[in-house]
């Protein structure tokens, strides 16, 4: 999993957010939209938003009609990067694909499980708080909550949420103040290009979150 072929996205070590952007609208024809960034200030990295105890320093839209702005264009895409070179990397939900996302540890423990079962996997992003997005079909979230309880666990139970329309994703080279970039844990490929349904991968997502909560994690 996660092996990268030959002119397809990867290769994001140093690259810049605006060849990246380029990349997702051309190549996955996903939507993209530029959101803050981090600006140095007396030697320390701050948000563009302005707002001290922001949460995800460089990692959230830019304004409240971000989704207006999202474009899936690659002409377009390397417009608005021009002319705000450092802005994140945004993918809109519930266009292209929906995300499932979870913790970290559960994520992990999933991959494992979903390889072993050589199931079929989206792409995934790790970001720095430690959270992990899988990458479905759109209509996932209208339908996870029930799928959830026909497989026996109930959905307030589990840290198990999905990105759908009106969410995002941020994706890599984006960084999350001084904690890090998002990174892929598994890359976009021409072999994942077609994503899963959310219920051929939600049963060991839900168990690995499940034993998140048995473990206290």
């Amino acid at each position: 999993m996660g092996v990268t072929t030959a002119g397809q996205i990867p290769q994001q070590r140093g690259e810049q957010p605006l060849d990246t952007a380029v990349r997702y609208a051309e190549e996955r024809h996903w939507d993209v939209v530029p959101g803050v960034w981090l600006e140095v200030v007396a030697g320390t990295e701050h948000c563009s938003c302005g707002a001290s105890a922001c949460p995800a320093p460089g990692a959230h839209p830019a304004h409240a009609e971000w989704g207006t702005q999202a474009t899936g264009s690659a002409t377009v895409a390397r417009k608005l990067w021009a002319e705000q070179p450092r802005a994140s990397v945004l993918l809109p939900t519930g266009r292209a694909f929906d995300a499932i996302d979870v913790p970290e540890t559960a994520g992990f423990l999933a991959l494992a499980r979903m390889e072993r079962m050589e199931l079929a996997l989206g792409p995934v992003t790790r970001s720095p708080d430690r959270r992990m997005q899988f990458f479905v079909l759109p209509g996932a979230a209208a339908k996870v909550p029930d799928l959830l309880r026909a497989i026996g666990w109930l959905p307030a139970r589990l840290d198990l949420t999905v990105l759908g329309e009106g969410d995002f994703v941020a994706a890599p080279p984006t960084r999350f103040g001084a904690a890090g970039a998002v990174q892929w844990a598994c890359r976009p490929t021409p072999a994942n290009r077609w994503l899963p349904d959310a219920e051929d991968v939600l049963s060991p997502l839900a168990y690995a979150c499940g034993r998140d909560v048995g473990s206290g994690v």
